[in-house]
């Protein structure tokens, strides 16, 4: 009773309701094997801890500036400067604590009531959500299996309307793992409207800094001005829980961002701050170490799978996940997961919580260790023999 619709419609993020599972099992006695949840299970850098403390001990524990130190968001401009050739205005950058919070932030200054945003369909898990929380209206295309889980632009220009204020892509991608080749980038880029009032591309850049293959990741401000790019700390420099995160916003938008800024959070962690200045400044050594072992660990797991008889037509070469089909054993992802978690002691993701495009998929995280990945297929495979002998190789 009383509880907002916003409040009670807001569906459950059931990556979580698996890793809650887990959790609770292993209390229990049970040794379970996480591949479901997309945490770097690497220590964070000793430079990045390391100027957390001298930041401790020399008393940044106060406020920042709402945008964020200017050491951090100068650091941000300089990066992007070095990696992709690209000049950003720190005054165009607003540090905030972790993604989620600048995707909240950045959906509220965007959005108003029944206005669409195009996201691909399987996405990650919390987009649409985001999206209408705040009124707006996500509008999925499909993406498919075969061709990589990438976009046809012919598909986002049917989908765009009067009332597209946005379209949304992630590359290297969460579900899917799979990057999207810089023409790509571009084609999508040509079709938004480079004038202020949109539609914008947003871009979301989390796992710029983990591509396996091929040339390295391209960021949207190389194609379009007219562009919001979400990125942060957690994933490359195995930074989840220091809670840093940013967005670059087009100039019309900086003003309005901060202002709820101000209000709602007043300012990211100072520490952490502090941190993000010697990750971005000193930690590549440490991201290129962490980047060569998921690459080992990317490999065994997709080969694990395809000799069980998974599907992977395309290999994932981003992020840290393999999406890949399990409608041979069951079109019921939610189920399957949870009795795998259940009967084998393997955490896995099902693809229902990214959306229409992934029932009927599973998601691998190989944020564990190659030793944990071998005893993880080991059940699986003990588990296929069990339950679904015919469908095994």
């Amino acid at each position: 009773m009383g509880v907002s619709e916003r409040a009670k419609q807001i569906p459950p993020f059931i990556v979580m309701d698996v890793l809650e599972r887990a959790q609770e099992l292993a209390a229990s006695g049970r040794d379970i094997i996480h591949l479901e949840v997309g945490e770097p299970d690497f220590e964070t850098p000793a430079v990045i801890t390391e100027a957390a403390i001298k930041a401790i001990t020399d008393g940044h524990t106060h406020y920042t500036h709402s945008m964020g130190l200017r050491e951090l968001r100068e650091a941000i401009a300089q990066h992007y400067a070095r990696r992709y050739g690209v000049e950003v205005d720190p005054g165009r950058v607003l540090v905030t604590s972790g993604t989620s919070t600048a995707m909240l932030l950045l959906f509220s200054a965007l959005l108003e009531q029944g206005q669409e945003v195009i996201i691909s369909d399987p996405h990650y898990a919390c987009y649409d959500n985001f999206i209408s929380f705040v009124g707006g209206v996500p509008v999925r295309v499909p993406v498919r299996e075969a061709e990589g889980f990438q976009f046809r632009p012919a598909e986002i220009a049917a989908a765009m309307g009067p009332r597209t204020k946005a379209v949304f892509i992630n590359s290297p991608c969460n579900p899917t793992g799979q990057v999207a080749p810089p023409e790509l980038l571009a084609a999508i880029a040509e079709m938004v409207p480079g004038a202020p009032g949109g539609p914008y591309l947003i871009s979301d850049e989390i796992y710029h800094g983990l591509v396996y293959e091929g040339e390295a990741e391209h960021t949207i401000l190389e194609y379009s001005d007219n562009a919001f790019v979400l990125d942060g700390f957690s994933k490359r420099y195995a930074m989840c829980g220091w809670r840093l995160g940013y967005v670059i916003a087009p100039a019309n938008y900086v003003r309005p961002l901060q202002k709820m800024h101000q209000n709602f959070a007043i300012c990211a962690p100072s520490v952490s701050q502090w941190a993000g200045v010697a990750a971005l400044n000193h930690a590549w050594p440490e991201v290129e170490r962490m980047r060569a072992v998921y690459d080992t660990r990317r490999r065994r797991l997709i080969a694990g799978l395809r000799e069980l008889g998974f599907s992977i037509p395309v290999e994932p070469k981003g992020a840290f996940y393999i999406l890949t089909s399990c409608g041979h054993l069951d079109p019921d992802d939610y189920k399957l997961a949870f009795h795998l978690l259940e009967q084998a002691g393997v955490a896995v993701a099902p693809g229902c919580d990214f959306g229409p495009g992934g029932r009927g998929f599973l998601r691998f995280s190989y944020c564990n260790s190659l030793e944990n990945i071998e005893r993880a297929l080991v059940r699986l495979r003990e588990y296929l023999e069990r339950f679904y002998p015919k469908d095994l190789p």
